[in-house]
């Protein structure tokens, strides 16, 4: 039986697979199991699938290929190589070798030597990003870690090593919105949190950006919290006691003091104001409401449009 099983979501990775498969050639030469390589091609653009076939071509190593029919994202990618898995071992790990698989098989030793431990998982003890983007990602932590019933642990990225347990648990989520840090917060287990130092991408450029980091964290907030319906609740709430509050001083004002009741700019200000809450609670409702909408569907997480190595197994 493969001992170890090794996911990478591939998009637009073509320079970088192929000295990422020997990196972990290299990694695991003399490590006394069998292990195995499951790389998720999402949809790239560039050669990506095509130097992921000539590594299967090469036959050094168990391999096996999940092409998307489009580009799915990153999440889509992991739930289809968790699918895919056969390992006692599970690891999830990027191909642009920021991420070092000899750190893997650190995480392997651990779990073999401690088994009280399920999950291994790495955390970046120094990051190379600007304060500002430091600044924001700290504060999602604290809003979400607040807001939801899991708690995530701070820079703790989807780098990590299971056991075979955690991903059966892991595939009983079928929900099309997914955020992998909060889902392996959800399902549990125990955690052995270790530092890791990322080194430079091979070859390339990141593909995260400001607002898709921004829209990852809102997924994550959403999908793990009603905290934010309860935000819109309390908005409603303390608008219509500050209403109620004005009205009173405005009837009190006129019958002991004769003044006028406040004219146009007051009113205009106070529809601004009102309305714009208004529009932000429907907006926060709108979030739910379209992911139920979403999901009610039933459409698949993602459409594999060739498999290689193996069967396709059904969505």
């Amino acid at each position: 039986m493969v001992k170890l099983s090794l996911v990478v979501p591939c998009y637009n990775e073509g320079e970088n697979v192929i000295p990422f498969h020997e990196a972990a050639l290299a990694a695991f030469r003399d490590c006394g199991y069998e292990i195995e390589i499951v790389y998720i091609d999402d949809g790239s653009q560039d050669a990506t699938l095509h130097n992921l076939k000539k590594i299967y071509a090469r036959g050094d190593c168990k391999v096996k290929i999940v092409s998307f029919s489009r580009n799915f994202g990153k999440e889509a990618g992991i739930y289809a190589g968790l699918r895919h898995a056969s390992g006692e071992y599970v690891s999830l790990i990027d191909a642009d070798l920021q991420q070092r698989p000899e750190i893997v098989r650190d995480m392997v030793k651990i779990l073999d030597e401690q088994p009280e431990y399920d999950i291994v998982a790495a955390y970046q003890d120094r990051r190379g990003e600007g304060k500002v983007l430091s600044f924001f990602k700290k504060s999602f932590y604290a809003v979400i870690n607040r807001l939801s019933k899991v708690r995530l642990h701070p820079d703790a990225s989807d780098f990590r090593t299971f056991r075979r347990s955690v991903r059966d648990s892991l595939l009983l989520l079928g929900e099309n919105h997914r955020f992998s840090k909060g889902l392996f917060a959800w399902v549990g287990y125990a955690t052995c949190f270790i530092p890791y130092t990322a080194d430079k991408r091979a070859s390339g450029t990141t593909k995260w950006n400001f607002w898709k980091l921004l829209n990852y964290a809102i997924e994550g907030i959403i999908g793990f919290s009603t905290a934010p319906l309860r935000l819109a609740t309390l908005f409603g709430t303390v608008s219509g006691i500050a209403a109620i509050l004005y009205l009173i001083c405005v009837v009190v004002e006129k019958l002991t003091r004769g003044i006028a009741v406040p004219g146009y700019a007051t009113i205009i200000v106070l529809l601004l104001l009102f309305s714009s809450i208004q529009l932000f609670c429907i907006g926060i409702i709108g979030e739910y409401v379209g992911r139920n909408f979403e999901q009610s569907k039933g459409r698949p997480i993602y459409i594999a449009k060739e498999v290689i190595g193996e069967e396709e197994i059904d969505n």
